[in-house]
């Protein structure tokens, strides 16, 4: 890696060092309340002007030179075939949605400090947000899986955080650990298609992962889309993972706005682009495409025709619009999707922004249920009941998934701490009487854990009764009573009688 393209790395870099420098201001430099809301406000908002700017420059540089295209970065894993590294792909697709990620980014994060202020998670929102931004960044720059992978990981640990920024509100805590087991899913199929990509073509890369698909067998092909197809699906929420975005509503206005309404949700829909030959190859994944799209686009408008809330109706809005951008990528105009992924985006920034002063300057009601559907009871009452797919979702894999995950939990709690000695609960010393002292000792477990408080409870019974204890009690009376009894049997053994008894002893063993 040239100097010359090392700044290029530091536009997701600025906002993960902001991110990271309020978590250390907050735990160690008490950065805290409305005093710290300054400070962590000027923070956050630099950083994502940093990037802003950069991605600026760079935009420059490629109307002046032309796009700098695919850089590498630091190795991070080489061994054998196998070559992992860092590197960005800066072209025009990359260069174009990057500058909109971080443009409606620094928007939100602006927005985001009067809206915030004096709320008690003031400092924490805008770690999430710094989080959000970075990870987002690395999505649209990424050059290869790997990088894209992290950002993916990092954009679904924020959206978690974010949902469940009310912390003592039950409903935002469940519809976030919804969303986080729905997203799990989606990780699953990224890292199918890596893990295979890894074994056929020995490579990570855009490029690479591109060249061998028109290379190579369908059926590898295929089965590295189809992970890469379910990370999609599961990201941006299309049928039948599209539950979990409208309950993804419970956090703050600005990251519904961030998060769902214009950037995340588009980041399935960016891969789909991004990945274009690889779906081109496999015409089966194209019809895939356009059918979950529409049904996607059915979903959301007529689920949307029944809200009675701003926030609601535009989030099924948005999810119908997604399934339109996925059916213009199963019809093959990739281009124009990712022309209506940008106007999208900024629109539903704009919307979701604006609801709030929206909702101070409105006072009509709620929009009523267009006559067509009043005419078809069976319709409207499965839009108000979301096609049901909320339920189906629950059963189907959040519910299974959180029973697995205690299950887990279980078995690392009564088998393998046990077996690796972990301490646990307390417990208590053991006393020569059988009765239990009040001292508390750590409760161990596993066969070494067991023997170490086997020894330490009864060095404790040792020094207590032994040693501890006076005024004629303890170890010294014991040897004092000790020392008498011998003083007595070497008196005995100095008599004549029993001097005699010795010798006449010892010839007897002797003969």
């Amino acid at each position: 890696m040239t100097e010359s393209t090392l700044w290029y790395y530091l536009i997701p870099l600025f906002p993960l060092l902001a991110a990271s420098w309020l978590a250390i201001s907050y735990l160690f430099f008490n950065n805290r309340g409305e005093a710290g809301e300054k400070h962590t406000a000027r923070v956050a908002s630099l950083a994502s002007l940093a990037s802003l700017l950069l991605l600026l420059a760079v935009d420059m540089l490629a109307l002046w030179q032309g796009v700098p295209g695919q850089t590498q970065a630091l190795t991070w894993f080489n061994a054998g075939d196998y070559h992992l590294s860092f590197s960005l792909r800066l072209d025009t697709l990359g260069l174009s949605i990057g500058t909109l990620v971080a443009l409606i980014a620094f928007l939100s994060t602006r927005f985001s400090i009067n809206y915030l202020h004096r709320e008690a998670g003031f400092q924490r929102f805008f770690m999430v947000i710094s989080l959000f931004t970075s990870a987002m960044l690395l999505i649209v720059l990424a050059g290869n899986a790997l990088l894209a992978f992290i950002g993916w990981e990092l954009a679904g640990v924020s959206s978690y955080l974010l949902i469940g920024y009310a912390l003592d509100r039950p409903n935002a805590t469940k519809n976030a650990n919804r969303a986080f087991v729905t997203n799990r899913i989606g990780d699953a199929g990224f890292i199918l298609a890596m893990a295979f990509s890894l074994l056929w073509w020995n490579s990570l890369e855009w490029p690479v992962i591109l060249e061998n698909a028109q290379q190579h067998s369908t059926l590898a092909v295929g089965v590295v889309a189809l992970g890469f197809l379910l990370a999609a699906l599961a990201k941006s929420a299309l049928v039948p993972f599209s539950p979990w975005i409208s309950r993804a509503l419970e956090g703050p206005t600005p990251s519904s706005a961030i998060f769902y309404g214009s950037l995340m949700v588009h980041a399935g829909v960016y891969l789909v682009i991004r990945l274009q030959p690889l779906w081109e190859q496999v015409p089966l994944f194209m019809i895939l495409l356009a059918v979950l799209g529409a049904l996607t686009a059915l979903y959301g408008f007529l689920s949307g025709l029944v809200q009675t809330d701003v926030k609601s109706s535009l989030m099924f809005s948005t999810t119908g619009q997604v399934g339109v951008m996925f059916l213009l990528c199963g019809l093959g105009y990739f281009t124009l999707a990712a022309w209506y992924l940008a106007l999208h985006a900024i629109w539903r920034a704009y919307q979701f922004l604006h609801a709030p002063a929206l909702m101070h300057l409105v006072s009509r009601p709620a929009r009523p249920v267009p006559a067509w559907m009043q005419r078809c009871p069976k319709l409207y009452i499965a839009a108000l009941q979301r096609f049901w797919l909320d339920s189906f979702a629950d059963a189907v894999w959040v519910r299974p998934l959180s029973l697995m995950a205690r299950d887990v939990q279980a078995f690392d709690d009564r088998i393998v701490n046990r077996m690796v000695g972990l301490p646990g609960a307390t417990g208590v010393y053991p006393t020569l009487s059988g009765h239990q002292s009040d001292q508390r000792i750590g409760h161990a477990r596993g066969m070494a854990g067991r023997l170490l408080q086997w020894v330490a409870a009864w060095s404790y019974w040792f020094e207590e009764q032994l040693i501890l204890r006076g005024g004629g009690e303890g170890l010294l009376s014991v040897l004092n009573r000790l020392g008498k009894s011998f003083d007595k049997l070497d008196y005995l053994l100095s008599q004549p009688r029993y001097l005699l008894l010795m010798v006449v002893v010892t010839f007897a063993v002797i003969l």
